[in-house]
């Protein structure tokens, strides 16, 4: 293993809490964790071996190797402007949609992005090691600290621009957070008429798998790219009391038969030539 790093959380919420694990369990120390609830700071602090817990953002006297700010993209640019750091301190965010400049806020610090490609929830372990780490920074002789860094928890370090950050995120969130949701739906349809969210474990497993071996929209199943009309105006009709499923189902299902059609023309192009 290489040599330890001395690490501050600034946050304590899930990418906090699964990072400082993973630090810790690779040999690094944790040796602060900021939130602006100390309770909350002092739950995972707690947690960790070393960490001592604040809810000040004067960190002036915190000999870290590196400073991780994890917390919500629409707290980085205040807790910047008010925190305290070490001069020439090396500062990373975790977001995958704020530049690298947001640290111009703090002339006096080196900036950088530890961006993990992962949906976080504390009550559910996660392998990290299997988890794509995006990596950029303000000042490049600052790469190879970061690579040490995520190289210890990860198999998959990537160095990447803002801008391809910044498309990862997008399509990330139509990955997970839309797909989350979907499901979240489905589950509801199903237990409000008794039925049980596993019935649909092994089509949902299916769906995931097939989506790594085949392009999604080759595969494409459904009564939507089939243009089964009376199958739509029934699913549509059952909708009648939830009009915000229905606007999704509208919308996917119209989404689904634009790119069905495109992909028809194109292939029509293909066996022209």
């Amino acid at each position: 293993m290489t040599s330890p790093l001395s690490i501050a959380l600034i946050g304590a919420g899930n990418v906090a809490w699964h990072l400082g694990h993973a630090f810790e369990q690779a040999g690094h120390r944790i040796i602060t964790v900021y939130s602006r609830t100390l309770a909350k700071a002092e739950f995972l602090a707690e947690a960790l071996l070393q960490a001592h817990p604040t809810q000040q953002l004067d960190f002036s006297l915190v000999k870290a190797d590196i400073f991780i700010l994890a917390v919500k993209d629409d707290a980085v640019a205040d807790v910047l402007k008010q925190a305290i750091f070490p001069i020439n301190s090396l500062v990373v965010h975790t977001s995958g949609s704020l530049p690298v400049s947001v640290f111009t806020a703090q002339p006096k610090i080196r900036g950088g992005v530890f961006y993990p490609v992962q949906t976080f929830s504390k009550e559910v372990a996660i392998n990290l090691k299997q988890t794509p780490i995006g990596l950029e920074t303000s000042n490049p002789t600052d790469m190879d600290l970061l690579k040490k860094l995520a190289e210890s928890i990860s198999d998959q370090v990537l160095e990447l621009t803002t801008e391809a950050r910044k498309i990862i995120h997008l399509a990330a969130v139509f990955a997970c957070n839309f797909t989350n949701h979907l499901l979240g739906i489905s589950q509801e349809l199903l237990a409000k008429h008794q039925l049980k969210f596993s019935v649909l474990q092994p089509l949902i497993t299916e769906t995931f798998q097939k989506a790594f071996t085949h392009s999604p929209f080759q595969v494409q199943t459904g009564p939507a790219v089939r243009s089964d009309e009376n199958i739509l105006t029934q699913h549509q009709q059952l909708l009648q009391q939830n009009l915000n499923y229905l606007a999704v189902y509208t919308t996917l299902s119209q989404s689904i038969q634009q790119k069905a059609k495109e992909l028809a023309e194109l292939n029509q192009i293909d066996n022209l030539e």
